[in-house]
């Protein structure tokens, strides 16, 4: 039979033409290379985030798991996905409900006919139990499986016997039910008129239960007046609620702006959601898609919105300012600050003052020529602009050699500060491009690296001061301005304040830019005083170089965009700081606008320094560390930092890693910390409802509120 069974083979494959042969072999093995190749991705994929929550598990990061459920879970076609806690590992805010469709809707109805209505009555509403709808609406899909799949110690919810396909099935129908009801009845909050005064943003500190700006002031003090939350009790500070946000970052770096009991804060890449300041439920959202072929040079980020009369405003990440209505989120109007396809995007906080919108522009990667522009709150229309880059006939132009000026760089990417006495808009400007190296642009390159002195009025520079001329080493001056008065040279003196990426706390006469001192608060290697006037004495040999330069600080800088505080009644300066090293290296290269400008010069780690990240209480009157809360040490130091939050109470907050921490505003000892499971890279903030005072901050994508117990 064998013998047969050959015979025939061999006759058929007599009988097919060579050439069929080999093409019919070559598409048997492209077609098995793929299925193999398809299997390998998909199993090493699968295998890959098992392995990290897994490693997750082990290290004590899901408590809340037990471990016969975990294990249970981690198995393929399980209804309880731990995939996303592969890259935040909080079982809070990473597990969530996939279950959907009307099939699944469905069951889930007769499951809570059958299991949960008797106690929280038909269709969800409440009955002998609480309000299961609005439950959905204010907790996490986790918070709503936990309670049923285990119960809630201390009520008289008990575990139900549910399957966990079940559970999600249930909890399906009760998100159905909530979006029926949002699109029908709508929110009290929505009907509300929202409006915020100009002279409110202005007295910031009579209002301390709101946070009205970006920093909390228009002085960049980012300190709360409130106290409830104080050094004695900030031990029992427990999470209040949470608000997953819409977003498909890892992370957000978004500060919040809280106004008539409204959280506002943005859903980078592309929205803006507001949020009931008591309860975390959602009032209204706004979306607007963004192109996706963006020239982003860190992500598609966005800092937060800002507030003025009856409108909020955000700027986005293809470059265009938008007003929304603050009550509803219906958009007021839209306009276009920059082509994007000239490498030009938005991730800074609007600033709102008077009756203008002030926005700066990122993309100093990609060649463009930065500015500061202001728009009417009213329609949108330009009011003014001031370029970063001063062209033909502009004064600075000619610090820059040929035509470099044209893809200079010099983005304006944060948040300024402002000065209503004087009039003042204080900005800080970016460095540079390329970043590395300064040959195809020769000369000092105003206003990169500097912080200018704009008329809020017409845009017109009052003064300016340039912290790293000829910037090779990517030290942007995009810090928070601060302003304060300090003791100086025995007078009172209106100063700004400036801990700057390149490694030195400054103080400058904010009428005038007179320069008051410089002083070190971090590691840095690259200057050996400064003349009278302010200017840098640079060694030469920190300059970048072909064969690279051990300089400190580090390319991330001694401090980054991170915002810090400022405590006017302690005259202390709280600063995220970093001391590291980078080796910079430079060789020619090309800058064309729309077109990333590191080619040909870069920067790398330097692994084999030691490195520290730390909080540092600096005086504002002397520049000196009067103490330093260390987060981190080693020779593998990254930058992720959130900002910092001072307030009356003698507390301040800090998030690193996924760690959020509270420190003695008076010695740096840490008071208290929480894990909250993701990236923490946003600045907090304070507000108040009632007598409640609260905390926010986001983590990863969700934002948390954190509180006291009641009675505290």
């Amino acid at each position: 039979m064998l013998r047969r069974f050959g015979a025939r083979i061999a006759k058929a494959r007599h009988s097919m033409r060579p050439s069929r042969r080999v093409v019919l072999m070559g598409l048997v093995f492209v077609a098995a290379l793929v299925a193999w190749a398809a299997l390998a991705i998909i199993s090493s994929d699968a295998l890959a985030w098992r392995a990290r929550v897994v490693r997750a598990k082990l290290l004590g990061e899901l408590p809340e798991l037990p471990l016969a459920d975990f294990v249970r879970w981690l198995a393929p076609e399980s209804p309880v996905y731990l995939g996303d806690l592969a890259k935040n590992p909080n079982v809070v805010s990473a597990i969530t409900n996939f279950i959907s469709g009307k099939d699944s809707v469905e069951r889930g109805a007769r499951l809570y006919g059958t299991s949960c209505s008797s106690c929280h009555g038909d269709g969800g509403r409440g009955k002998s139990g609480p309000d299961l709808v609005s439950f959905i609406g204010n907790n996490t899909d986790w918070t709503f499986f936990a309670a049923v799949k285990w119960g809630r110690p201390g009520t008289a919810m008990s575990a139900q016997p549910l399957a966990d396909r079940e559970i999600w099935e249930t909890h399906a129908y009760l998100k159905q039910r909530l979006l029926d009801t949002s699109s029908t009845e709508g929110t009290p909050a929505m009907a509300a008129q929202i409006k915020v005064e100009a002279a409110s943003i202005l007295e910031s500190g009579k209002r301390p239960n709101e946070w009205l700006t970006f920093a909390g002031n228009y002085a960049g003090h980012r300190h709360s007046h409130l106290s409830s939350i104080s050094k004695q009790n900030v031990r029992k500070l427990r999470i209040a609620w949470v608000a997953q946000l819409r977003s498909t970052n890892e992370f957000l770096e978004a500060s919040p702006i809280v106004a008539s009991n409204l959280v506002f804060v943005t859903e980078s890449p592309d929205g803006v959601v507001a949020l009931d300041a008591a309860t975390g439920k959602k009032v209204w959202e706004f979306r607007r898609p963004v192109p996706t072929n963006l020239p982003l040079c860190c992500g598609p980020v966005n800092r937060g919105v800002a507030i003025l009369n009856d409108s909020v405003f955000v700027g986005t990440l293809d470059a265009h300012l938008v007003a929304l209505n603050a009550s509803t989120g219906r958009k007021k109007w839209e306009t276009r600050v920059a082509d994007f396809r000239d490498g030009y995007s938005m991730t800074g906080a609007p600033l709102a003052l008077g009756d203008r919108v002030v926005v700066g522009v990122a993309g100093g990667e990609f060649g463009i020529r930065g500015f500061i522009a202001a728009y009417a709150a009213s329609d949108g229309r330009l009011l003014w602009k001031f370029n970063t880059v001063p062209g033909p006939g502009e004064a600075g132009h000619d610090t820059w050699a040929g035509d470099s000026w044209k893809t200079g760089g010099a983005p304006t990417w944060t948040t300024g500060a402002y000065d209503a006495n004087l009039n003042l808009l204080y900005w800080g400007v970016g460095n540079p491009a390329p970043p590395f190296q300064s040959k195809e642009r020769a000369g000092a390159n105003l206003f990169s690296n500097s912080v200018v002195a704009l008329d809020s009025g017409s845009g017109e520079l009052r003064w300016h001061y340039q912290f790293t001329p000829g910037d090779e080493h990517d030290w942007d001056a995009v810090q928070q301005p601060v302003l304060a008065e300090i003791p100086w040279q025995g007078q009172p003196r209106a100063a700004l304040l400036w801990a700057n990426r390149n490694g030195f706390f400054y103080a400058i006469d904010r009428q005038t830019g007179q320069f008051l001192f410089a002083r070190p608060f971090a590691k840095q290697t690259w200057a050996a005083g400064f003349t009278p006037d302010g200017h840098p004495i640079v060694r030469p040999e920190a300059k970048s170089s072909r064969k690279g330069t051990l300089v400190s600080p580090a390319v991330g800088g001694a401090t980054n965009w991170w915002p810090p505080s400022y405590d006017a009644g302690r005259r202390l300066m709280y600063v995220p700081t970093i001391d590291a090293a980078s080796i910079y290296f430079a060789s020619e290269v090309h800058v064309a606008k729309g077109e990333r400008a590191w080619e040909g010069s870069t920067s790398i780690f330097s692994g084999n320094q030691s490195a520290l990240a730390s909080i540092r209480a600096i005086e504002a009157g002397t520049g000196n560390v009067r103490w330093e809360a260390p987060l981190e040490r080693g020779a593998d130091i990254t930058h992720f930092v959130g900002g910092v939050l001072s307030t009356a109470g003698g507390v301040v907050f800090a998030g690193y890693y996924h760690e959020f921490l509270a420190f003695d505003s008076d010695t740096g000892r840490t008071l208290w910390r929480i894990r909250l499971g993701a990236r923490l890279n946003a600045p907090p903030v304070a507000y108040a409802v009632g007598r409640t005072q609260f905390i926010a901050v986001i983590a990863g994508n969700t934002l948390f509120a954190l509180s006291l117990p009641p009675m505290d």
